[in-house]
């Protein structure tokens, strides 16, 4: 199948740069034909590295960092880091961070939502429009990974926090500002009412995320997952238990399409 889709300015730039080498006399053909093998992926003995989905997609390879080994996740990062201008790692321990550190000098960490972000695209315009809410403080580690996700992406990211059901008075001051967004992402816990009531209030997109925070019944986000589900609220999308990049990832892709323009903010 041919892919007719528009490479990405980074990936068309080291592509065309190899072109130009050859052209030039700086690379032979063999030496361009190694550069050019990791496409669509670069081979090691526990990973296959997918170099090639930033042009596919628009965003590169991401991550998992829960069940790697710290040497697993610096290999990947290490890896990407020579092909990418941005790097994703969920779900990272603080140690995986140090070691990442010591080889990718500008790689940063959030504590909160344990991810590790490269990116050497700051210097871009952010697109405005997302707004990540959450019920209760304990739901916060959960959407700051959505808010990293979509930061990456090249949005700008609102935040609101604890304005759960328990004092639904705080959600409806603050409904002026959740209705300015493009696109909502609302992160809750315990039963999971929150994403339905904000969807029957506004005009946009909710990307529900249900959270394992919760007493014996709630069966570690199962019980908000069921209601997010079954809500009556039409406009809701729903992610799995605890998946802020899931919910980050889909709503940045809303807000680039509500802003018509491309990955790199064109």
């Amino acid at each position: 199948m041919v892919n007719n889709k528009k490479p990405t300015k980074a990936a068309d730039e080291w592509l065309t740069g190899v072109l130009k080498k050859v052209k030039a006399g700086k690379l032979t053909v063999n030496q361009a034909l190694k550069e050019l093998s990791v496409l669509p992926y670069e081979e090691m003995d526990f990973a296959k590295v997918d170099h090639h989905r930033n042009v596919r997609v628009g965003f590169p390879e991401v991550i998992f960092g829960r069940g790697k080994t710290v040497a697993q996740i610096v290999s990947i990062a290490s890896a990407m880091s020579a092909r990418s201008q941005r790097i994703l790692v969920t779900h990272a321990p603080p140690e995986a961070f140090t070691a990442v550190k010591a080889k990718i000098k500008d790689a940063s960490y959030n504590s909160v939502s344990r991810t590790i972000v490269v990116n050497r695209m700051r210097n871009k315009p952010l697109r405005p429009g997302i707004t990540v809410i959450t019920g209760g403080t304990a739901d916060i580690p959960t959407a700051e990974e959505a808010a990293v996700t979509a930061e990456l992406m090249g949005n700008k990211v609102e935040n609101i926090f604890d304005i759960g059901v328990a004092g639904i008075h705080r959600m409806f001051e603050n409904l002026p500002q959740i209705r300015k967004a493009n696109v909502l992402i609302v992160v809750a816990g315990m039963e999971g009412a929150l994403p339905g009531i904000i969807c029957g209030l506004v005009s946009v997109p909710v990307i529900a995320v249900p959270t394992s925070v919760g007493y014996g019944a709630s069966f570690n986000g199962l019980a908000p997952l069921l209601t997010m589900l079954n809500s009556c609220a039409p406009g809701i999308a729903v992610v799995n238990i605890d998946n802020g990049f899931g919910a980050g990832y889909l709503a940045g892709l809303i807000n680039q399409r509500n802003n018509n323009t491309d990955e790199n903010g064109k």
